[in-house]
């Protein structure tokens, strides 16, 4: 069976909107997919402070974001379809919408109404990925591991390094997932002291100094000590991580150069965590890097320093997967949802079992 599906991702990071276009085959339950078009659709000025600042809107203003936010969607998967000549060819869009509010357990609350999106585009639309699996005691994140499971099967373990960086373990048998840090987010923060709005390559980072005591109070907070599985909410990079930071009053190259330590050592903590000397001595793990953060060469630098020891192979793939890994899952998501399969593992979220998440809109008559 072939689809060809539109997902939508907009992470913490808030560095537009990532659209994918994909097309997937299943055959014997097995999943093959290629990345047809893509684009990342930048947020003008006025929406990206709007949904920077939702989290301290009235109820009301948040409703009416929430509907504004979905006409954006929609807006903008017309054009993507207008200028990629895709009319008649699109079976459905997922969209993801853009994280507000999370907390784990509890709920976990996506910008950008469905039914707006499917009502501007037509189109069947899944959306409100999440919102099942809180139902069912979970956290609610990660809900990517499906994806890498059946899309990237080559690969052990998965590091995404968006706005928050987080990790997916796979074998035939065991399948976790976290959160293990903030991580664009707060890079982008201490980048916009220098008025940019990311650092290139790392460039500002491979200029500074480490800054120990920093250094060991980031590592001491306590979110590193909690127990998988787990999840992060943005308010924890924002309200927690870049305050400590500032109160150290160091240069932006040194404030980065530590971040990006405290970043490295807590990958390789979390893959510590894992059994990973069950497999095989002889042979290298598989660690996937996407995310933006894979093209932040200081960073990936430091990665690869702490995991030398657990004999894993960094593997930084084509640059449309490093940028649109999440959109594509996303997209096998809604397919999945689609055809009434599991989109969520209880082994990786906390839940009481597996599920199948997102709310289905058809937008045609």
């Amino acid at each position: 069976m072939i689809y060809r599906v539109l997902g939508l991702m907009s992470g913490s990071s808030l560095d537009g909107l990532d659209i994918a276009f994909v097309e997937f085959e299943e055959k014997g339950g097995k999943w093959t997919f290629s990345v047809l078009e893509s684009t990342c659709v930048s947020y003008p000025a006025d929406m990206e402070q709007r949904l920077t600042n939702a989290h301290v809107l009235s109820a009301r203003d948040f409703v009416r974001l929430h509907a504004e936010y979905g006409h954006f969607l929609g807006e903008a998967v017309n054009r993507f379809i207008s200028e990629k000549e895709l009319g008649y060819k699109v079976f459905l869009v997922c969209s993801h919408g853009h994280t507000v509010f999370h907390e784990p357990g509890k709920f976990s609350t996506q910008l950008g109404d469905g039914a707006t999106l499917a009502a501007l585009t037509g189109l069947p639309v899944v959306s409100d990925l999440r919102s099942m699996d809180v139902a069912l005691g979970g956290q609610g994140a990660p809900i990517v591991p499906v994806g890498e499971k059946l899309l990237f099967q080559a690969h052990t373990l998965f590091l995404n390094i968006g706005g928050i960086a987080n990790i997916s373990y796979h074998t035939d048998e065991l399948h976790q997932a976290f959160d293990i840090c903030p991580a664009n987010r707060v890079l982008n923060m201490i980048s916009m002291q220098l008025q940019k709005k990311f650092d290139e390559d790392g460039a500002i980072a491979s200029l500074g100094m480490v800054n120990d005591s920093l250094l060991n109070e980031l590592n001491q907070l306590d979110y590193y000590k909690e127990k998988k599985p787990k999840s992060l909410a943005n308010e924890f990079g924002t309200d927690v991580v870049y305050p400590l930071i500032l109160s150290h009053k160091l240069n932006t190259s040194d404030s980065m150069a530590t971040y990006v330590e405290h970043i490295a050592m807590q990958v390789a903590k979390a893959v510590n965590g894992f059994s990973i000397s069950e497999i095989d001595e002889s042979s290298s793990i598989k660690l996937l890097v996407t995310g933006g953060g894979a093209f932040n060469k200081q960073l990936v630098s430091r990665i690869q320093y702490y995991l030398a020891p657990y004999n894993v192979q960094v593997d930084i793939p084509l640059p449309v997967i490093v940028e649109y890994k999440e959109a594509l899952i996303m997209a096998l998501l809604g397919v999945l949802r689609w055809r009434e399969e599991e989109t969520v593992l209880s082994s990786v979220t906390g839940s009481s079992r597996n599920s199948i998440g997102g709310a289905l809109w058809m937008g045609a008559h």
